[in-house]
């Protein structure tokens, strides 16, 4: 069970899921919790084709919705929190300082409600309209399989938050758990890290050369969208949903 500490954390951290939680966590294992955000994205995935599989006597976009909020709930909404934040500052036409003290803020705004609302809606159109239970599965191991690289090479924009605390860990082996995301869709895949990738580097540029957990969490839920939506386009036959 020790050595299965920082799973346990990355496990409790990402998700709502009832699970063992590493109470006191050390900087080392919160460091090494990180390599196993890929095998989060597994579970999640897991959750989210058990929910679609349950609403397959519903209409596409009702089982769409449902699948939705099993996604929100799943993850505690950690991610769409941080892709509201990141709103608000990455889009303000303010100093990358001032955007990091409106990160800090708790309070949303304008930018915050018409870019998630607008998310919400093309994140349930991209699962009504079929990209297959595949997608639904890998979607979060893509998203928590690129970020990886973002934690090991970006730095943190503000010392001290969790984004910092996360850098320096052995991340490179948990792209293990991401290799069947290569051979089951590479197409998707690609299309993913190509948006993470930029995104990290346009957030960056907005916050004065780093990155915080929040903009982490934008870049996972947009990179779950992008993948969807690479998905529809590259889908295989005969692996549709609804």
């Amino acid at each position: 069970m020790k050595r299965l500490r920082p799973f346990w954390f990355a496990l409790g951290f990402l998700t709502t899921l009832p699970v063992p939680r590493a109470e006191g966590a050390t900087a080392g294992e919160l460091r090494r919790s990180v390599a196993w955000y890929p095998l989060v994205g597994w579970v999640v995935g897991a959750v989210l084709v058990a929910t679609a599989a349950l609403a397959q006597a519903w209409s596409p976009g009702l089982a769409a919705a449902l699948v939705l909020a099993a996604w929100l709930a799943v993850t505690g909404m950690l991610h769409f929190d941080g892709l509201l934040d990141s709103a608000d500052a990455l889009l303000a036409p303010r100093a990358p300082a001032e955007r990091l003290r409106i990160l800090a803020d708790v309070h949303h705004g304008s930018f915050a409600l018409g870019v998630g609302a607008v998310f919400l809606i093309l994140k349930w159109q991209a699962i009504a309209a079929g990209p297959g239970l595949w997608a639904l599965a890998l979607a979060p191991v893509a998203a928590r399989t690129w970020i990886l690289p973002l934690l090991g090479f970006f730095p943190s924009a503000r010392p001290g938050g969790l984004g910092a605390s996360a850098r320096g860990g052995s991340w490179g082996w948990g792209l293990l758990f991401a290799a069947p995301l290569v051979l089951l869709a590479p197409g998707p895949a690609a299309a993913a890290g190509a948006w993470t990738l930029g995104f990290a580097f346009w957030s960056s540029r907005r916050l004065g050369g780093g990155l915080t957990g929040d903009v982490y969490g934008a870049a996972v839920e947009t990179t779950e969208l992008v993948f969807l939506l690479a998905a529809l386009l590259w889908r295989a036959p005969g692996m549709t949903f609804g």
